[in-house]
């Protein structure tokens, strides 16, 4: 059997996931701690942390496209006017209630949010609001745009020891002294305080009292609500905000939706109220005309007394009645055409409605002046939202001067039309005049004046019923929306959430132990597993030697049964296998460097070797740093120093037995010399090997580590076998290049690696032999039995 199959352990191909979880589950208290701190500090930061609510309410919204109007059977009865043929779009009332102008006009008609009053507690200052704040203030004057300048209109409020009167003290430490409800007159406005009844603790409240500028804490409030349409299929806007006071949260979205809803009213209204003027001028005129005709009747009746009009002129009479009220409608048409005319040409209407058009029934026309109110009213609310200048609103004027141009030209065209009318109308009117000539002049002249009462009378009813009919339709305008949902919080805060955070805190307490020993692991450049030898050599591994639980050197004895001293029984076996009938009675050891405990080897796999019935020798050859007689407990006054220097000295003058097992005996290093290197390559040297090979089965040499002196190189000529000491959690992983080195170029003679300082941590998977050993029956002295290394290895993890 060669060398090479001592390699029983092979570097893995793939993870071993159980190895790899094997190897964090040890420092499972790390795990433990980690989690335990990790939720103490999500426990406080909920213990400190102010939560915020969620605050909603749902809005139906009157849209035309998806059916949802808000105005029900009422509206419906009045569908012949203008008025209420306006169209809305719910894509465009969700801009509108997201617009800056709107929300700040809202929170201006909210006093509650001005001042802020915030409540200093021990640790955390949450604001009050409403009721439950401390303080009732009342704004006599505010100039808002005082309050921009930096830490203006920030006052801490303390009440005095008379509970009378309070003391305000600004950012500029400047402290004064006011009465309850004396004025309080600063620079950005004046207001008085007065103490909430309902608050009970105000004489020991410590407060803070702010000022806002209430156009800027609404654009920065507008980044807490969201204002979205609940679905594409029905018209319903969402309105929701987040705020750590619940209550103003409610008022602000409330206020917001009645602003809105004011708006809509106040922009359907606009029509409305121009027609009404416009038939109240229309109106004026017609009593002065009425009244005229009035009295003329009346005094021609009393001249010429007369009652009635002769039944043979009725037929004529009737004839000449619709041929005159054709004659006034088309001068009324005219008139009013005029009117609109003039009414849209004149400066300062650029921007207004023009009113309905009463008694023209040309659909050109009043087509043309329903787009014009219907862009007069889309300007009007743009600019409720953008500026003058935008590039909405200027197309939209754009819009309005062809349209205006449009109805100028189409009047022109109806006047045309009427006069052509009018014209045609004289010409058989007069035919007819001819035939009433033959009546009696009196009652001719009665009936004209009779008519001409008749048709004013007619027309000024039909305004009086339109003007009536434009009244109720004021009186009925409602808004476009209502509220479906009323505005309500939520109980659960949405901020911070518990479960989140505390999943968060458990996750975190795993994995930061988790990554800190990964990272130790990474950055760790020693040797800490034995697929870190495997990866990095391919040189036979010897066998394992675990952690010694004591401080003894010599831990293999007669009759021991301990873990450890099987481990070395291991190594013994496992070195008849490497040999396999090749001579093995030199056997060498070293290292990288010192403290790798090739010295503990030695030591251990001599006493080993002892047990099966050979006799051994052990040589101190690491003449700087002699420490294997320490070990032993032993001295010497010559060593090999000394038989090198004085050849009268024989062997037998410098070996010394070990007590307690027969058959081990020790030589060694003497005195330190002053030529370590070249002593060893004196010929005494050849001579005492040779001299121990004819007296021991075995020859154990603890050599200094090659990393450091080449005495190993020297000594590797005598060596049947050269164990390499590498140390778990010591031996530095670049230090394999130079094991591996001498194994690639055979500076040392069947070379072999021993893995020393064995502990759980670093095994993975199966070890080569750690824990061989666990499971046999304690010692006599029970030192080193089974109980006793379960109890210290379930404590030390």
């Amino acid at each position: 059997m060669n060398e090479e199959s001592l390699v029983s352990v092979e570097q893995p191909k793939e993870i071993n996931l159980k190895a790899e979880i094997t190897r964090y589950t040890r420092n499972w208290y790390w795990f433990v701690l980690g989690v335990l701190i990790c939720l103490l500090a999500a426990f406080l930061y909920l213990r400190y942390t102010i939560p915020v609510y969620k605050t909603g309410a749902e809005l139906l919204v009157r849209d035309d496209k998806k059916g949802g109007s808000g105005t029900g059977d009422a509206m419906r009865m009045f569908q012949d006017l203008d008025i209420f043929n306006n169209t809305k779009s719910v894509d465009n009332e969700v801009r509108v209630l997201r617009s800056k102008s709107l929300l700040q006009r809202a929170f201006r008609q909210l006093p509650g949010l001005q001042p802020a009053q915030f409540v200093k507690g021990n640790i955390l200052t949450s604001e009050s609001y409403g009721d439950e704040a401390p303080l009732i203030i009342k704004v006599d004057t505010l100039y808002e745009d005082s309050l921009l300048k930096n830490k203006t209109g920030s006052f801490n409020f303390s009440v005095n020891k008379d509970r009378n009167s309070f003391t305000l003290e600004d950012s500029k430490d400047k402290v004064l002294q006011f009465s309850f409800g004396e004025r309080v007159q600063q620079s950005f406005g004046s207001f008085r305080v007065y103490p909430n009844p309902r608050y009970k603790n105000l004489a020991n409240a410590d407060l803070i009292l702010r000022f806002r500028n209430l156009a800027q804490f609404a654009d920065e409030y507008a980044k807490n609500m969201s204002i979205e349409v609940s679905d594409k299929q029905t018209s319903t806007i969402l309105i929701s905000a987040t705020d750590a006071v619940p209550k103003r949260a409610e008022d602000i979205i409330n206020k917001l939706i009645e602003v809105y809803n004011q708006d809509a009213v106040n922009d359907k209204n606009v029509t409305s109220k121009n027609t009404i003027q416009f038939i109240d001028d229309r109106l004026r005129t017609l009593v002065g005309e009425l009244s005229g005709v009035e009295k003329r009747v009346s005094d021609f009746k009393e001249k010429n007394a007369i009652t009635d009009v002769t039944s043979d002129i009725s037929q004529y009479m009737t004839q000449t009645q619709g041929l005159y009220q054709k004659l006034e409608e088309a001068k009324l048409q005219s008139n009013m055409l005029g009117s609109i005319q003039s009414y849209i040409s004149k400066p300062g209407n650029e921007h207004s409605m023009v009113p309905s058009t009463l008694g023209i029934e040309d659909p050109t026309l009043n087509g043309l002046i329903k787009t014009f109110n219907e862009l007069q009213l889309k300007r009007q609310q743009s600019l409720a939202t953008v500026e003058p200048e935008n590039l909405i609103v200027k197309n939209l004027e754009k819009s309005i001067n062809d349209v205006r141009k449009s109805i100028s030209e189409n009047i022109r065209n109806l006047q045309k039309g009427v006069s052509l009318t009018k014209g045609q109308v004289s010409q058989d009117y007069g035919q007819f005049q001819s035939r009433i000539k033959t009546v009696p002049a009196v009652e001719r002249q009665l009936l004209e004046i009779q008519r001409e009462q008749g048709i004013k009378q007619s027309i000024y009813q039909y305004l009086l019923q339109k003007r009536e009919e434009s009244l109720i339709s004021l009186a009925a305008t409602v808004s476009n929306s209502r509220v479906i949902d009323d505005t309500a919080s939520g109980r659960i805060p949405v901020s911070p959430k518990k479960s989140i955070i505390y999943f968060g805190a458990l996750l975190l307490g795993l994995l930061i132990p988790f990554v800190t020993m990964y990272l130790a692991d990474l950055l760790n450049d020693k040797v800490l597993l034995q697929k870190d030898i495997l990866s990095r050599t391919n040189i036979p591994i010897l066998g394992e030697i675990m952690h010694a639980q004591s401080e003894e050197e010599l831990v293999v004895k007669e009759n021991t049964r301990s873990p450890i001293s099987e481990m070395f029984r291991l190594i013994r076996s496992n070195l008849k296998f490497a040999v396999s009938g090749k001579e093995d009675k030199v056997i060498i050891t070293t290292s990288s460097m010192s403290g790798e405990g090739k010295t503990f080897f030695c030591t251990n796999l001599g006493a080993s070797l002892v047990l099966s019935g050979k006799k051994v020798v052990l040589l101190e050859f690491d003449l700087r740093k002699p420490k294997l007689l320490r070990g032993l407990g032993l001295r010497a006054s010559k060593g090999i120093s000394n038989f090198v220097i004085d050849k009268s000295l024989l062997i037998q003058d410098i070996v010394i037995p070990v007590t307690g097992l027969k058959g081990l005996d020790v030589i060694g290093s003497g005195p330190i010399p002053p030529n370590p290197s070249e002593l060893l390559l004196s010929e005494r040297i050849s001579e005492l090997i040779e001299g121990l090979k004819k007296n021991y089965d075995h020859i154990v040499i603890d050599c200094p580590p090659v990393g450091q002196v080449s005495d190993a190189f020297t000594l590797g000529a005598f060596a049947n076998i050269s164990a390499y000491v590498v140390r778990y959690n010591y031996t530095f992983k670049e230090q394999l290049n130079i094991v591996q080195d001498i194994y690639s170029h055979k500076k040392l003679n069947n070379l072999m690696i021993i893995l020393n300082d064995a502990k759980p941590k670093n095994s993975y998977g199966y070890g080569y032999g750690y824990g061989y050993g666990y499971g046999y029956e304690s010692d006599n002295n029970g030192e080193n039995g089974y109980l006793p290394n379960k109890k210290r290895k379930l404590f030390k993890r």
